[in-house]
């Protein structure tokens, strides 16, 4: 997976510590003892000489350890974390060189953490920008029907029409107010924790059973899955929700660990609206009320989990709607 780590033995910061130490401790003894049997041999002034250098070359090889195990890889991170710091998107690939466990774990959660930041950094951006382009046009309904209202001449009917697009207009403002607040939130991490299919299931159809009496959910099979009960409720919501929505009647939901399939029998994804179906604000329901913001919500809060979703490619022709697939 991109921005991670690739897993290899390194050495534990407590065994190089250890070793160090054990190098300080020990060096001077076997100094001495070095220098009482070569006196004989080479004489005390030379035996002192030859032992001080190999004490320099073995604490040179210590140095030089400890800098590359852990003095390089320090300034490295610290380097990388000044990058996403400037938003370089450099800053979040892996180092070549993590020296120590701890310091793989630490790399692991500044890359991590900077991914999250620059993630969280675009979509408010994107939301903002489009934010502003998508309320221009009920503002203009508002401040063009005030205009109209003011006339005392306006009939009865025509101020009604007015009246109807003021809600209609109001209604559309505060629905991106409420995907705005459902943004914000999904950006929050959610309660760890693992859910079956089965824990939400009966929740899940009753929540539908309200707005969506017609949809049928069907499980093919069964997982425990690393996403919280209320996590994996809110996914299965939206997306049987989304689904009933395009027209479908049946989803069929597949469970397998670190895998959730949502099929559904409805009309499917056309293949221009394949690559903008995350995109916020994208939306083929405007008139019906849609914002676009629920799918792109969605893979914010699970990219907050450390899970993607992804819609399959085009599927069989004897297997008619759309697949989405959530990789934990």
């Amino acid at each position: 997976m991109p921005g991670r780590i690739v897993r290899k033995w390194r050495p534990s910061l407590g065994l190089i510590v250890g070793c160090t130490l054990a190098v300080v401790l020990c060096l001077p003894l076997a100094g001495i003892v070095a220098v009482r049997y070569l006196a004989a041999v080479l004489g005390f002034r030379e035996s002192v000489l030859a032992v001080g250098v190999v004490v320099v070359i073995v604490a040179a090889a210590v140095g030089w350890t400890l800098w590359r195990v852990l003095l390089r890889p320090i300034r490295a991170l610290v380097a990388r974390a000044e990058g996403v710091t400037r938003g370089a998107q450099a800053a979040l690939d892996p180092l070549a060189q993590y020296g120590t466990r701890e310091m793989e774990h630490l790399g692991q959660a500044v890359l991590d953490m900077g991914r999250v930041l620059q993630g969280r950094e675009a979509v408010l951006r994107s939301y903002a920008d489009h934010a502003t382009h998508e309320l221009k046009s009920p503002l203009t309904v508002l401040r063009g029907a005030a205009e109209l209202l003011d006339n005392p001449e306006l009939d009865d009917a025509d101020r009604a029409r007015l009246l109807a697009r003021i809600d209609e207009a109001a209604d559309r403002m505060t629905a991106l107010l409420e995907a705005q607040r459902r943004l914000a939130r999904a950006q929050e991490p959610m309660v760890a924790g693992q859910a079956r299919l089965a824990d939400v299931l009966a929740d899940v159809q009753g929540d539908l059973a309200r707005t969506h009496p017609a949809l049928a959910i069907t499980v093919a099979a069964d997982a425990l899955l690393p996403l919280g009960v209320e996590g994996l409720r809110l996914v299965l919501g939206h997306l049987c929700a989304n689904a009933a929505e395009a027209g479908a009647t049946v989803v069929t939901l597949r469970a397998v660990p670190d895998r959730l399939e949502v099929a559904d029998n409805g009309p499917g994804v056309s293949g221009g609206n394949r690559d903008r179906i995350f995109d916020p604000f994208f939306t083929t329901r405007r008139a019906a009320g849609g914002t676009g913001m629920g799918l792109s919500i969605l893979r914010r809060m699970l990219a907050a989990q450390g899970a993607a979703i992804s819609l399959a490619p085009d599927r069989a022709e004897d297997e008619p709607g759309a697949l989405f697939i959530v990789e934990f």
